[in-house]
């Protein structure tokens, strides 16, 4: 991300819905320099434009499965292959929902001995293929939107489990370390991976320091290490100071 489209988002999140000519005003720059990076950013799906202005996407709404699949899969897929390459033959792990956590599994294809616990039918699925796997599928409503899987039982199932290794992913980072997500029954699910897993790995690609999501799923303070795609903002490199973080 350029740092001046952090600058339109920094100034967004500080005073809200804005127009064009007041960002090029505050950032000295030509209207259509303006344009062209709201451009991109809407493409990112990182900031969106009203009648008359731009701002945030919406906090209540997570962007459609069917467009995450292909937002910034080569940034997903190098996280993937960052977190698999640190992933010992043996391991026990628990993958939630999320693009991100179904290129992981893609990337473990190849692990030996590996016992995976997943509330994600896309990720069981995928590792499925994976002989030497033991895939472990929990139990609970389907979501058809993406085919995972939340509720009461759930939780239950999952918290039968002690696992070495939880790899979640995320809706939105905010610069304090709180993590955030749109749907309330997912986040009690992966609340319940964070307890039952003796290392949590966070994987989110850098645009997820420019999401608002609604519901509050924790902090980065829980979470072991940090995959990413590109270095910290700056704003939020204390948040994380006692995480290591692992730049793809």
């Amino acid at each position: 991300m350029l740092p001046r489209h952090r600058q339109i988002l920094d100034y967004i999140r500080q005073h809200g819905d804005t127009s064009v000519e007041v960002l090029a005003k505050v950032l000295e720059v030509t209207a259509q320099t303006i344009r062209r990076d709201i451009r991109e950013l809407e493409n990112a799906q990182v900031l969106v434009r009203y009648h008359g202005g731009v701002g945030l996407p919406s906090t209540v709404q997570n962007i459609d499965y069917a467009q995450r699949l292909v937002m910034h899969v080569e940034a997903k897929r190098s996280i993937a292959l960052s977190v698999a390459s640190q992933i010992e033959p043996g391991r026990s792990l628990i993958l939630n929902l999320g693009t991100t956590t179904e290129e992981v599994s893609k990337a473990l294809l190849q692990h030996r001995g590996i016992r995976v616990v997943t509330n994600n039918l896309n990720v069981a699925s995928i590792l499925s293929d994976n002989q030497s796997a033991e895939v472990i599928i929990a139990g609970g409503v389907v979501r058809h939107r993406d085919r995972g899987i939340v509720g009461e039982a759930t939780i239950d199932f999952l918290r039968q489990f002690k696992v070495d290794i939880g790899i979640i992913g995320i809706s939105g980072i905010e610069e304090d370390g709180t993590l955030l997500d749109y749907d309330y029954s997912e986040v009690r699910v992966t609340q319940t991976i964070i307890e039952q897993s003796r290392e949590v790995w966070l994987v989110a690609d850098h645009t997820k320091f420019s999401r608002r999501a609604l519901v509050r799923l924790g902090h980065i303070s829980q979470v072991t290490r940090f995959f990413t795609d590109q270095e910290l903002p700056a704003a939020a490199r204390e948040a994380f100071a006692g995480v290591q973080v692992v730049v793809a």
